[in-house]
């Protein structure tokens, strides 16, 4: 049994393997990009519009109101970023249902990959609101004794987020294998249902783990530059 798409070799030339982790991250890429040119071509602001419009609004617009939960003062600012972090993962896992796909986020190097996106965005979002100073002072807080702590601190939770995806998609494949070889016929239905909802699961806790970390950066970075207060002259 294949547990990663990393085995699966579908192309080897002089060295340069193509694997099935490759092929199937630019399948996901590719339906995603097309699928939102199809629907966006034909986008309407009358009264009848289609079903696929009306899809597509609906993801938009849950995926902005769960940012603006968290707290962010600009949801349509970290849209973008975070809705495709949700479609790329939930597409991926999803399409676990047909014959023959394997699930990017099966392999490591492509949960690590969108985990270096989240460390690389974290920062930038953070400076883009308040500026490189701001951002690099609120590495010396509360103390400059704790800068390599939080170095550490931004480092570990990046390989949280990779290993937590991986972990969990892969461990699905390996239980779906066990429960095949033991009751082949009616264990692989009740698994692909549960891969489904799993899957889409684990998409909504990446992306909102991914934003917890981008609002947690900049409202620090906004506190730490926050003037203090100017004393009261009248004690009230």
């Amino acid at each position: 049994m294949e547990i990663s798409p990393d085995s699966w070799v579908l192309y080897d030339w002089r060295g340069w393997q193509l694997n099935a982790t490759i092929v199937f991250t630019w399948l996901v890429m590719a339906l995603l990009v097309l699928g939102s040119w199809a629907i966006t071509a034909r986008l309407s602001d009358g009264e009848t519009v289609s079903r696929w419009q009306v899809m597509l609004e609906v993801i938009v617009s849950g995926i902005r109101d769960q940012i603006a939960e968290i707290g962010a003062d600009k949801p349509i600012r970290y849209l973008p970023f975070i809705g495709t972090l949700f479609l790329f993962i939930a597409t991926s896992n999803v399409l676990s249902v047909v014959p023959g796909y394997q699930a990017p986020t099966g392999s490591l190097s492509t949960t690590v990959a969108l985990a270096i996106c989240v460390l690389i965005a974290v920062p930038l979002f953070s400076i883009g609101e308040r500026g490189l100073g701001a951002y690099l002072r609120a590495y010396l807080q509360p103390t400059p004794l704790m800068l390599p702590f939080n170095i550490v601190g931004e480092i570990s939770r990046t390989i949280a987020l990779a290993v937590r995806l991986y972990g969990n998609v892969m461990s699905g494949t390996v239980i779906v294998g066990i429960l095949i070889s033991v009751a082949p016929f009616f264990f692989p239905v009740v698994m692909q249902l549960l891969g489904l909802l799993t899957g889409l699961i684990q998409a909504y806790i990446f992306a909102i783990l991914a934003m917890v970390y981008i609002g947690s950066a900049s409202r620090t970075r906004r506190g730490s530059e926050s003037p203090a207060a100017p004393p009261n002259p009248t004690g009230d």
